[in-house]
């Protein structure tokens, strides 16, 4: 017998009866509450087996089935996604990356055991930038000594453990590459010193619960710490390469979740003597949500599976993953709100999770590093690009994946680019105005990025350069759709091509309303027949 996935667990959100549902979600996020019920349901499918290794007994084989298996979460409530699971998947991927054989088993013994961890990188006065973090970890002979202050720190509260981010330089010393470590509390409650801060309240994820934790001379063993001394910073920059690319892809489970509703509304609202997807704005809109959807979610899946078969360029994709993708669903949600119209800003009611998914995705995108960090990885990597060898078809497909191997994640991507060397082919065989756009638009980056300054490559870039790495991105995004398995189809071809070059900016208007009118028709006979809009669609529990 086959075991219940979550989009089953979770039931259908329309019923308002329903303790997982939309009505239950609003009124948890309007009390600032987690969703007791649906951490009940993790809880019960032991949602931490997905955030351990198969070899050390959980359930966590490869990237992209781990964002497929969690995307019913976000559909739902991505308070509940990144409160209950994400932000314990995000510490343990230090483990996974850097620890000992005994820091992963124990580190997996507690997950197993349902327990919570809290990572803890964020200091308010210092933001994204892991580099100036201030707390400190004085080394002694028995250990460290922590000194200092983690705000905005999810789960803080209720964690059994936390991996901190500390600064074990001397902190005179002026700045370098080697001043930070990590340092593994398995048992909070067991460190004195060591004081939970208050809570924090936010706009969006309110049900996330986000506080800090204090330290006043706390003394933490000498096998606390993670990886080498001054080896934090690398540490984490390798495994955001696996948490940018997760959070990426289970935030468009948000979008999937929005277009449904507000198709749900469109068809049943009747406006001028006909329903709403009548009219052919509306159509539009909800067409370009779609593909959208499709956009990000193609990207996402060749990013996430890069980790698995090019390691050595993965950490270039995740980056980019991360900083256009939830860029991208927060644009196609405020395009759905339009179709709602007053209906987007109420916070009752069968629709009111639309704008709840419309302020969470703000606070996702940021997340343990924003928008712009993600830019600052990718600039250095852009004038050096070698798109010599295209991508193997295996990339884009959905082949078995071999083990995930977190030691070939590098701190610096390789200058070979496979995913974007297979585009040039891919336009190739679509051939077209639209390909041939993108193709001008291919060899203009790689002309701008070869003169690129060298103080224009890091943090004193100015925003021409900046806007280097989302045309990047974009041209990362094309290459994933073009060599998708459904590119085969030429009418989805032509509508994910536009919707690139409407979203990028390199299109003014549509050209026509063919490809958009085909991407409505797929999406209504998705509605009807109980299947997901996903790129690669399932079935899913709610009321159409």
């Amino acid at each position: 017998m086959t075991a219940p996935t979550l989009e089953t667990l979770l039931g259908d959100p329309y019923d308002e009866t329903n303790p997982t549902g939309h009505a239950a979600v609003l009124a948890a996020d309007d009390a600032g509450e987690p969703l007791a019920a649906g951490e009940a349901v993790l809880d019960g499918w032991s949602v931490n087996a997905e955030y351990v290794p198969v070899a050390l007994g959980g359930r966590l084989a490869d990237v992209p089935t781990l964002i497929r298996r969690l995307r019913p979460v976000f559909r739902r409530d991505a308070g509940l996604g990144l409160g209950h699971g994400l932000t314990t998947l995000m510490a343990a991927l230090n483990v996974w990356t850097a620890g000992t054989p005994e820091q992963c088993r124990r580190v997996a013994g507690l997950l197993l055991a349902g327990e919570r961890i809290s990572v803890a990188y964020h200091e308010l006065a210092h933001g994204n930038d892991l580099a100036r973090n201030a707390l400190r970890a004085e080394p002694t002979s028995a250990g460290f000594l922590l000194h200092g202050t983690k705000q905005v720190i999810n789960n803080a509260g209720r964690a059994r453990a936390a991996v901190i981010f500390a600064r074990t330089a001397d902190p005179a010393a002026p700045p370098g590459g080697r001043d930070h470590s990590l340092l593994l509390l398995d048992d909070l409650d067991a460190v004195a010193g060591l004081t939970r801060l208050p809570r924090l309240r936010t706009s969006g994820l309110a049900g996330c619960r986000l506080a800090g934790l204090g330290f006043d001379g706390a003394a933490v063993p000498a096998g606390a710490l993670v990886g080498e001394p001054g080896t934090g910073g690398s540490t984490a920059l390798r495994s955001f390469q696996v948490s940018r690319c997760v959070t990426a892809g289970v935030g468009t489970a948000l979008l999937e979740a929005a277009l449904f509703g507000v198709y749900r509304f469109a068809a049943g609202r009747i406006l001028y003597g006909r329903p709403v997807t009548a009219l052919p704005h509306a159509r539009y809109l909800l067409a370009g949500a779609f593909a959208d959807l499709h956009i990000a979610q193609a990207f996402t899946h060749a990013a996430a599976r890069s980790l698995h078969l090019c390691p050595a360029a993965a950490g270039r994709y995740a980056a980019a993953a991360k900083f256009l993708v939830p860029r991208l669903v927060e644009d196609a949600l405020g395009d759905l709100a339009v179709v709602l119209g007053a209906r987007s800003y109420l916070r009752t009611g069968p629709y009111a999770f639309v704008g709840k998914h419309l302020r969470d995705i703000a606070g996702l995108s940021i997340g343990h590093a924003g928008g712009v960090s993600c830019q600052l990885a990718l600039l250095p990597d852009l004038p050096g690009l070698v798109l010599d060898e295209p991508a193997a078809p295996e990339l884009f497909g959905t082949s078995p994946l071999p083990p995930l191997d977190f030691t070939a994640l590098r701190m610096r991507a390789s200058r070979p680019d496979p995913l974007l060397a297979a585009l040039a082919p891919a336009l190739d065989a679509v051939g077209g105005e639209l390909a041939a756009g993108v193709r001008v638009e291919l060899a203009e980056l790689r002309a701008a990025a070869g003169a690129l300054p060298v103080a224009e490559r890091g943090v004193t870039a100015g925003h021409r350069s900046l806007a280097l790495t989302e045309r990047y991105a974009w041209l990362l995004a094309t290459s994933a759709c073009l060599n998708s398995p459904h590119a085969g189809d030429p009418l989805w071809t032509d509508a994910v091509l536009e919707r690139i070059g409407l979203r990028s900016g390199r299109l003014g208007e549509p050209r026509t309303t063919t490809a958009a009118e085909a991407a409505f028709a797929v999406l209504t006979d998705r509605a009807e027949r109980g299947r997901s809009f996903d790129l690669d669609p399932e079935p899913v529990v709610r009321t159409r």
